[in-house]
């Protein structure tokens, strides 16, 4: 089970198979709970496997980045260019997802039983007021962040850190070049982990279906098919602007990327995909000093499926309880939500405390939520996915825009070394 081609087709597989088995599961077993929580220890286990290379791998690469930079100005300019592209990329994702759910009306004539407007979902509604957000920013320690994976204090503080070695000159040297082996080892350590990988999409798969079942995927199927739909739109939406910029390279982009997306797909879970989206990226013809200065940024700024599903979420809920929202109000709520959704974590389900917190600020029952909460892992991987595209496009457009695309093929020796497929050889050694 190496990288590359064939571990994307074994997480086909486990996807395939872990549809046949939660199916099983759920109709043949009374009590699914038991199944359930041994295929969550499963996922969990992966997860945290990933999650322990993110915040290393973050800081490594982009302090090694922007002191390779050696320019304040050249990091400011890089800065600007992802923040214009991210701003865009928001404004698209939330405009599409407003003007689809106006037209496709799937909160309408739901056909079910409203939860009772004054129940309570459990989604704590948490959204951060601007000076909360500029607070945040900052880390009170790194070791802290570090440990919470808080990626975008780790990314402040790795620009200060980066910066600081560019400043200091030669005497950073081996600091530099040690934080830059740090960088190949992670990406060493992230290839032993992905022989994890389809285990952990079987047992997630599994474990979704066997306690929901088929059945509720019918009973929201509409909504589901809509979302799907406004998804599909925004993945070509994603491949003509990466077109505009990249050409014809924009369709090795999307197939360079695929195992990250599917692999954010089965687990819902962009976090998941973020180590072997910077590989795949570098192994595309990204500039390192690009990639890892955009990518950590974009998982902060620019989570384009779950800004989407944000603005779809919202409306669904105010058309199932028959609320009516102006054109004012509405176009105040994409406001709202271009700010307050800055910041979400690429963890399963943290769009959900987003949408809380604008159900609040508009008056909408916090109870519709719960009328999501059901199918909310098969809508939440669909918006990962979109996440890992939306942020691989943001990365190869800056990449182009500074003249550090790199053309096809074309793969630095020591990185070659680090991504390349890890054989059983590797691992008796």
């Amino acid at each position: 089970m190496a990288s590359g081609n064939k571990l994307t087709w074994w997480i086909l597989a486990a996807l395939v198979l872990g549809v046949v088995v939660g199916t099983t599961l759920n109709f043949t077993v009374d009590d699914t709970a038991p199944w359930v929580s041994g295929f969550g220890v499963v996922t969990t286990t992966f997860l945290r496997l990933i999650k322990m290379i993110i915040g290393p791998l973050v800081f490594a690469t982009l302090a090694v980045g922007i002191a390779k930079m050696g320019d304040l100005g050249a990091v400011g300019r890089v800065g600007l260019k992802s923040m214009a592209w991210f701003m865009a990329a928001s404004l698209m994702s939330l405009g599409l997802g407003l003007l689809l759910v106006n037209l496709l009306q799937p909160g309408v004539n739901l056909g079910i039983a409203l939860p009772d407007i004054a129940a309570s979902s459990g989604v704590p509604a948490s959204g951060l007021s601007l000076q909360e957000f500029v607070t945040h920013l900052v880390p009170s320690s790194i070791a802290d962040a570090m440990a919470r994976n808080e990626i975008l204090q780790i990314v402040v503080f790795s620009v200060f850190f980066g910066v600081a070695c560019a400043g200091v000159g030669d005497k950073a040297k081996v600091l530099v070049d040690a934080l830059e082996g740090l960088s190949y080892v992670m990406l060493k350590v992230t290839m032993l982990v992905m022989w994890a990988a389809p285990f952990a999409v079987f047992a997630a798969v599994s474990a979704a279906i066997a306690k929901s079942g088929l059945g509720v995927l019918a009973v929201y199927g509409k909504f589901m098919g809509e979302f799907y739909l406004g998804i599909l739109a925004l993945w070509v939406l994603l491949f003509l602007a990466a077109s505009a910029v990249l050409g014809r390279r924009a369709v090795g982009l999307f197939r360079s990327v695929r195992e990250p997306v599917l692999l954010a797909f089965a687990t819902a879970s962009s976090e998941a995909a973020y180590p072997r989206t910077l590989a795949q990226l570098e192994k595309f013809g990204c500039s390192n000093r690009v990639t890892s200065f955009v990518l950590p940024l974009g998982y902060s700024f620019n989570l384009d499926g779950s800004m989407m599903y944000c603005t779809f979420a919202v409306m669904f809920i105010a058309q199932a309880y028959g609320i009516e929202l102006s054109l004012g109000q509405q176009l105040v709520m994409l406001l709202v939500l271009m700010v307050t959704s800055k910041g979400i974590a690429g963890v399963p389900r943290a769009s959900l405390v987003v949408i809380a917190a604008t159900l609040a600020q508009f008056n909408l029952p916090e109870a519709g939520l719960l009328l999501l909460l059901g199918i909310d892992h098969f809508l939440d991987m669909a918006r990962s996915a979109t996440n890992v595209i939306g942020n691989s496009v943001a990365t190869a457009v800056v990449s182009k825009w500074e003249g550090q695309l790199r053309a096809e093929g074309e793969i630095p020796e020591e990185l070659a070394h680090a991504i390349e497929p890890v054989t059983s050889t590797d691992l008796r050694s």
